[in-house]
């Protein structure tokens, strides 16, 4: 069987199982400890008395004395604010005399996970559609008990629940709610029954995906991280069993308890090309036009970013952290060498015998190694590209790894992403996989869809008709074209725009 991959922290390297059995009440603490059945036996039982007791507190929680606080987030500034879900959440807030979302409008249905803070269930907007086709009725509730965190972990856990409230991308998740209710911390986000990248590796040939399939899934991981460091976010906890699927067959970054912010600085940098030159005459004076191209770039990546914490998960660690050193944002791009490696391969490339071994070989001075290509067997077109991009990510000194200076901007211009279109990347279809689940949405997201798409499809065809006209007169231009042949791999935060310097005579 695979060794088991935990997530670590100070002290102790590994934590312990056993501290991370959450309750809401402690006779189901107690059942859990006095009966002498098998782990798994004690982790059943444990898991069906807690959903009990939770659902049996949301079903009285309306005939409570003192209303529960709650926070919510609202939908008025965020691009998803057209999302069905949000209409759900307005459409159960208005039947009810709660003006604000609360554990009495949810409905527990199975535990999803647990994790080193708290469970995650699976819930239901009561009164709501139960049909399985109504995926924006179901939401995963993230329960978190801080009465029993340490002070470490209760500062992780407000930490993740700060920076849930600030995303706003569509590879990561949405904060519906905050709900606060005596001692417990509960999250309220979106549901991905794809499951995760991990499970989905399991089900391909040989534990691992086309190269295709895996251009896909780390094009969206890149951009994803690219925009948690434009946040000042270092992640620390990048793996194929934190990258969810939604039913379209996109993903989904979870998990970020183990995140740690820091300072960002953006930084603009634009060059100027000098195209073609030409005279043309004012009305007091001769001037001579200088048409050009003005590429002007962005970047914002937390490059001043330190911390001594030991967090992680072992087999994606990189060498500073592990040797103790201090590291910064680093470990992201180490982390997400180590992802393209095993969706490659099907293993991490310094996977050892034991925990041990495995950060023993990450701290030696080896670089990386990949399989021999059987004789006589023909390799996938982009390997290579994909060998060097792994080899350039998994350099053990910080400072000459790529993507610490520049951030994504620099990986996505290497060969293994050419002709991607970043701004268009959550459009593109996934890739055919066993075991993807590509679920077409909802009747009435789709209508609405539809029709924005229609009236995107009018103004695209309107700039159209102006870009035309505007090329009939300016035929002979030779800049006038240059935004539709220029396929760069640059940042989509780049754009192009003319500049015309006028010099008298």
């Amino acid at each position: 069987m695979e060794e088991a991959r935990h997530n670590l922290a100070l002290p102790t390297l590994y934590s312990d199982p056993d501290l991370l059995d959450f309750s809401f009440n402690s006779s189901s603490a107690l059942t859990a400890t006095s009966t002498t059945a098998s782990s798994s036996a004690r982790s059943s039982l444990a898991h069906s008395s807690l959903a009990l007791s939770l659902n049996d507190r949301l079903s009285t929680s309306s005939s409570s004395p003192a209303p529960a606080p709650t926070t919510f987030y609202s939908s008025s500034l965020h691009h998803r604010r057209s999302d069905p879900h949000w209409s759900a959440i307005k459409a159960a807030t208005s039947l009810s005399s709660s003006p604000s979302l609360g554990l009495g409008h949810l409905k527990l249905l199975r535990l999803l996970g647990s994790g080193n803070l708290g469970r995650v269930f699976l819930c239901r907007l009561r009164d709501s559609d139960p049909s399985p086709d109504s995926l924006h009725t179901l939401f995963a509730l993230k329960v978190v008990d801080t009465r029993s965190l340490s002070s470490k972990n209760l500062a992780h856990a407000r930490t993740e629940a700060e920076i849930l409230s600030s995303l706003d991308h569509p590879f990561l998740p949405t904060l519906y709610a905050h709900i606060n209710v005596s001692h417990y911390s509960c999250l309220l986000i979106d549901y991905c029954p794809g499951g995760d990248l991990h499970s989905l590796l399991r089900k391909e040939p040989h534990n691992r995906l086309p190269v295709q399939g895996v251009r896909f899934f780390a094009a969206e991981v890149l951009v994803a991280l690219e925009y948690l460091h434009a946040l000042g976010v270092i992640y620390r906890d990048l793996k194929p069993e934190n990258i969810l699927l939604r039913e379209d067959g996109h993903i989904m970054l979870s998990d970020f308890d183990l995140c740690f912010k820091a300072d960002v600085v953006p930084s603009f940098r634009s060059t100027a090309r000098v195209g073609s030159t030409r005279r043309s005459r004012g009305c007091f004076r001769a001037v001579q036009c200088s048409e050009g191209e003005v590429e002007a770039e962005f970047r914002a990546e937390p490059t001043t970013a330190f911390s001594r914490s030991c967090v992680g998960t072992h087999e994606y660690l990189a060498p500073e952290l592990v040797m103790g050193n201090g590291h910064g944002n680093g470990v992201d791009w180490w982390a997400f060498g180590v992802l393209l490696y095993e969706l490659l391969y099907g293993l991490t490339p310094f996977k050892g015998d034991s925990k041990e071994s495995t950060l023993r070989n990450i701290a030696s001075s080896s670089q990386v190694r990949f399989p021999m290509v059987a004789e006589g067997e023909e390799e996938d077109p982009g390997m290579r590209e994909a060998r060097d991009l792994i080899s350039r990510l998994l350099v053990k000194d910080a400072r000459r790894r790529l993507g610490c200076g520049g951030g994504g901007t620099d990986i996505k211009r290497h060969p293994f992403f050419s002709g991607i279109k970043w701004p268009l990347i959550r459009c593109y279809r996934p890739p055919e996989l066993h075991g993807l689940m590509r679920k077409p949405a909802s009747t009435s997201h789709t209508t609405h869809h539809m029709a924005t798409m229609v009236r995107h499809k009018r103004r695209r065809w309107w700039w159209r008709g102006l870009e035309y006209l505007f090329a009939k007169k300016n035929k002979g231009s030779p800049n006038y074209y240059a935004r539709s042949v220029n396929h760069s791999n640059g940042n989509y935060y780049r754009y192009y725009v003319k500049d015309t310097v006028r010099k008298s005579d």
